[in-house]
């Protein structure tokens, strides 16, 4: 069974870039990394700031990254796509390294992205944040992991004890690029491991906690979901599932169907629709976010 790897990155960071009049965007962002935002035992959990050198406002929305990699793989590394937003001066980055599974399993991962939020929360006005706008970004399984951290904002038993205590969770708006949302029903060799290689029935309760469609309700934020419709990694079964039940709840939710995209995609039409997403829900710009299906820029991956 092939990785769970987020191949869009690849793609879509110079379009991003683009979309936003950024092309060089590294050289207007100042970056602090492995500032640690809570522990695991003695495991420190760090992340990396990204700080505009130029700001339009004292306090600014954030938009937090969450890698992929499906759970084993990958690093706080890749939220370095947030460059082309932070050089705007519109935005703070932050992109969170959490536990994978192959040094803990399920629900440290989630547990530890909950401890990031609530420390960028606590720590707002030492960053120029405003904590009310925090955002959120993931692919695969970051994807799953940026869902849950929309749906589960009340659920105490995924909050963990790690980091900052007695500090909300909850986010004000979701980007999911291609990920699970109902890991009862999703079958791959990296979600066996997550939970710890325990045989499927045993794992029914685990697995319904960790999913993200499990948990909606009708005060959860906005939600923009991503997805390739030839993805033979996380079909878009899951997609379509978890934008089903958004909709039943009232939830603002916009699915955008990438057509002929696999587990992997990009292009200049997906960048102006994240920044739009962006634009409408960190900065209240009054713009139109597009459902409409985006044709595949990028060979599939998987």
């Amino acid at each position: 069974m092939r990785r769970i790897v987020p191949v869009f990155v690849l793609v879509c960071l110079g379009a991003i870039a683009g979309a936003q009049g950024q092309t060089r965007p590294a050289q207007s962002v100042d970056v602090a990394k492995d500032v640690e935002y809570g522990c695991a035992g003695e495991r420190s959990l760090t992340l990396d700031i990204y700080q505009p050198k130029q700001r339009n406002a004292d306090l600014l929305p954030v938009i937090v990254w969450i890698h992929g990699g499906g759970w084993r793989n990958g690093n706080k590394s890749s939220g370095a796509r947030v460059n082309s937003f932070v050089a705007t001066g519109n935005y703070v980055g932050v992109s969170v390294g959490y536990r994978l599974s192959g040094e803990a399993i399920w629900p440290a991962q989630i547990h530890d992205c909950k401890a990031a939020i609530r420390w960028v929360r606590a720590n707002a006005t030492k960053y120029g944040i405003d904590p009310d706008r925090i955002g959120v970004w993931g692919s695969s399984a970051g994807g799953h992991l940026v869902s849950l951290l929309g749906t589960s904002g009340d659920i105490d038993e995924l909050e963990g004890t790690c980091g900052t205590p007695n500090v909300s969770s909850r986010v004000a708006c979701v980007v999911d690029f291609c990920g699970p949302t109902d890991m009862v029903v999703f079958k791959h060799s990296a979600a066996d491991l997550l939970f710890g290689s325990k045989p499927a029935d045993e794992r029914q309760a685990e697995a319904k906690a960790a999913s993200p469609a499990a948990h909606v309700t009708k005060d959860d934020p906005p939600i923009l979901i991503v997805h390739g419709t030839n993805d033979r990694t996380v079909p878009i079964g899951q997609a379509e599932l978890f934008h089903k039940k958004l909709k039943e709840n009232g939830v603002d939710v916009t699915f955008v169907r990438i057509e002929g995209g696999g587990h992997g995609f990009g292009g200049p039409e997906v960048a102006r629709r994240v920044a739009s997403f962006f634009g409408k829900h960190l900065r209240g710009e009054e713009v139109d976010v597009s459902g409409e299906p985006i044709k595949s820029a990028a060979k599939p991956s998987s």
